[in-house]
């Protein structure tokens, strides 16, 4: 079974079998379900929809476009483009909220429903579990001949995304162009291929290469932008004379940078750069999840600051940094959340402050990585068996582990003295993810993998019993 709900939205596998994969019946009952609730909680018949590159989503926008005008709701079609841009687009438009087409950094044959409430932002836990509720009822009431939602097609919404870009003071276009910068970008064959080259056209960078920016949704390699899965731009950038690397996710919320060596910047570190350069002109509060590095907190308090965790997922952060009124937040994997554009995860915002950052700070991009505390994490996973209890596995590692710091949050942190551990169900996939930080990669890799085996012992233990 692959049909995941969460406050990501409902994701899965196209085709099969209804309620196991993400199928067209699927797909027409959960847009109903949140055309619903929309109207319902906002007053609003209007809805702004989006989608990345991948094969099905063609498919999938018709049967959504279509299930909204047959409620009565009005569609605002902004096409091929990226999840942030479909947030701007929501408040821009005063609509009740927004669907964006993409399963993000899974597979080609994933697609997903992102759902969003009409600030822009992913719904809530307690707004998620009401659509699903909803969808589960099936008690909807459709709009009779006459009163059918109308359809509009909007096409410059990337454009418009890109001008409040430019328009943010800590964006310094004119140190950018005087660095002069030579960038590759890899944009996984998805909406980056449009939106990334517009950002760095308009901010003055001449010298642009680009890889894999057909938006055909082709994926040539694994979309999530992981270091084993960025090694063509990293191999382009050592054969050749380039300054930074850039690559994004299929719906470009993400993003992961290279250094002019070809190595990964890291994509942890794209926040922590980012909010290094926002703290050095505003000193405020920081947010990240449970399951990011821990040294966006070190630079928080070294520029006297004020650093706060969250549970993962967007949704989670941006209640924590409105709660803070944090300066700059977001996720490390790879998500820079800045409020004065909007609230939410935006590759673009992003690489248009990090290159702002490199460009005043004079130098390369791997010296200015070598100005971040050095840690490393390990990102495993383990694959879910639906007879297993998850919750009852993590009570008994707390309970293992209970002399030891430990944070309830969100799943389970483990703090030690000078690393971590982070065990959690993924909102977005069937497995439970174990991250483990350290100031050495093999610290952080066997914390992981000891971990791990406590798992695996609790499940062979239970299994016996």
């Amino acid at each position: 079974m692959t049909l995941i709900k969460s406050v990501s939205g409902i994701r899965g596998i196209i085709g099969g079998r209804s309620g196991d994969n993400l199928t067209p019946v699927d797909i027409v009952k959960f847009t109903t379900a949140f055309g619903d609730w929309t109207k319902k909680t906002t007053g609003s018949a209007k809805i702004i929809l989006g989608r990345d590159a991948r094969p099905t989503g063609e498919m999938i926008a018709g049967l959504v476009r279509s299930t909204l005008m047959a409620l009565g709701i009005e569609v605002i079609d902004i096409d091929l483009t990226t999840t942030p841009t479909v947030q701007i687009a929501v408040c821009d438009e005063k609509a009740g909220g927004g669907i964006m087409i993409s399963a993000s950094h899974n597979p080609v044959q994933w697609n997903a429903l992102k759902l969003l409430g009409k600030t822009g932002q992913f719904l809530s836990p307690e707004e998620a579990a009401e659509v699903f509720k909803l969808a589960e009822e099936l008690t909807s009431e459709f709009a009779t001949t006459g009163k059918l939602g109308r359809y509009r097609r909007v096409d410059d919404y990337l454009e418009k995304h890109v001008d409040k870009i430019m328009k943010l003071p800590l964006v310094d276009v004119n140190a950018i162009r005087e660095r002069n910068f030579r960038i590759v970008i890899d944009c996984v064959n998805s909406t980056g291929g449009l939106a990334v080259p517009l950002l760095l056209k308009t901010l003055g960078v001449q010298k642009i290469t680009e890889m894999y920016c057909e938006v055909n949704g082709q994926f040539p390699h694994n979309p999530e932008p992981l270091p084993e899965n960025i090694t063509h731009i990293c191999s382009e950038i050592k054969a050749g004379n380039f300054d930074l690397g850039i690559v994004v996710d299929p719906d470009v919320d993400r993003l992961v940078l290279v250094t002019e060596d070809g190595n990964p910047f890291g994509e942890e570190y794209t926040l922590v750069a980012v909010a290094d350069y926002v703290l050095s002109v505003k000193t405020g509060v920081t947010v990240s999840n449970l399951s990011s590095s821990r040294a966006l907190k070190d630079i928080t308090l070294k520029k006297k600051g004020k650093y706060f965790p969250s549970p993962v997922g967007e949704a989670n952060v941006v209640a924590v940094m409105k709660e803070k009124k944090a300066v700059i937040g977001g996720e490390g994997s790879g998500g820079v959340i800045y409020p004065p554009l909007h609230f939410g995860r935006d590759a673009l915002v992003g690489i248009a402050l990090f290159l702002s950052h490199l460009a005043r700070f004079g130098k390369s991009a791997s010296l200015l990585r070598a100005t971040y505390p050095n840690y490393h994490i390990s990102k495993n996973k383990i694959e879910l068996n639906p007879k297993i209890d998850i919750d009852k596995i993590l009570d008994e590692i707390k309970n293992k582990y209970k002399k030891f710091e430990i944070n309830t949050m969100d799943g389970i942190r483990i703090d030690f003295d000078n690393e971590w551990v982070h065990l959690r169900k993924s909102n977005t996939e069937p497995v439970i993810r174990i991250i483990a930080e350290s100031d050495m990669e093999s610290k952080s890799q066997s914390l992981a993998q000891k971990l791990i085996s406590d798992i695996r012992e609790i499940i062979a233990d239970n299994n016996e019993s």
